[in-house]
């Protein structure tokens, strides 16, 4: 059976840590060893810093305000026992995030419901709750720190290099500017950089064709709304609607009528943003040097 390490980032002296640290030691078939790296410029450097000290068959990354399920790492040893040819894994948010407010829990029910509905064979990663071969992870080189030394898509350009799932409870509170400069700035920019020196484009995750579809949707929505055609808004979130039944029956569920609704709207935002970082992802890539 293969051992773990689990290597949680804390350089920002986080207060969910502890909590995150009882859950990982409280799990079912536990790490072997526990990593937790307090300093380094940022989560890309902790992580390799952590992975250097590390001896176990695999690198297994928490973030320090995740609190994984009971049966994570049993899913973990088991994935990679019954696939020797198996390089790396990444899990989900769960369904119930802890802060209840509504740009939180819409946003990690977004990311829950994209994993979920994206499960199987991937050219990504997700660090929130990530494992990865050792021996693998330095082959690839691990985390390009020096590209990204703050929090971003550190953990996406590794698994376009390492090119199924686990899930924690994520306890990261978002508020709406908050949830704007991440989708801009610390996603979308960095991302539609690196596809672009990359030469290729990508349908893995939240690429795929319904994410881009709901992206013309939802700016219709914003462009109608802002011209006061209310027909037209009312048609193209009908649209948006149609493109993500299951997602907004997830919203409903778990949030409500009312929240669902508001959900809708912060939903039409995302992809805005989202649109509205393509045009300065490829200034940022003329702009940069490759390399």
């Amino acid at each position: 059976m293969p051992s773990l390490s689990a290597i949680v980032p804390a350089t920002n002296a986080p207060t969910t840590l502890a909590e995150c640290l009882t859950a990982i030691r409280g799990a079912d078939e536990p790490p072997e060893e526990v990593i937790v790296v307090e300093e380094g410029g940022g989560p890309a450097d902790a992580r390799n810093r952590g992975a250097a000290q590390a001896s176990s068959t695999l690198l297994v990354f928490v973030d320090a305000d995740v609190v994984v399920h009971r049966d994570a790492f049993v899913r973990i040893r088991r994935a990679f026992e019954r696939d020797s040819a198996l390089a790396a894994l990444f899990g989900s948010y769960d369904d119930d995030p802890a802060d209840p407010g509504t740009v939180s829990s819409f946003r990690n029910l977004l990311h829950h419901y994209v994993h979920q509905e994206s499960a199987g064979s991937a050219s990504t990663f997700w660090a929130g709750l990530g494992a990865v071969r050792r021996d693998v992870f330095a082959a690839a080189g691990g985390f390009d720190a020096e590209r990204y030394p703050a929090p971003a898509i550190e953990d996406i350009e590794l698994g376009t290099r390492l090119a199924a799932l686990v899930q924690g409870t994520h306890l990261k509170a978002w508020t709406l500017r908050r949830m704007v400069e991440a989708d801009f700035w610390d996603r979308g920019v960095p991302w539609v950089e690196l596809l672009l020196r990359q030469g290729r484009s990508s349908s893995a995750l939240n690429l795929g064709w319904r994410h881009r579809l709901s992206a013309l949707a939802a700016l219709g929505a914003a462009g109608a709304m802002l011209r006061g055609r209310l027909r037209r808004t009312l048609l193209a979130l009908g649209v948006l609607v149609a493109l993500n039944p299951a997602f907004y029956g997830l919203l409903a569920r778990r949030l409500g009528g009312v929240q669902a609704v508001a959900g809708v709207w912060l939903h039409v935002i995302h992809h805005v943003v989202g649109a509205l970082s393509v045009p300065v992802g490829i200034v940022e890539y003329l702009r940069r040097p490759a390399g």
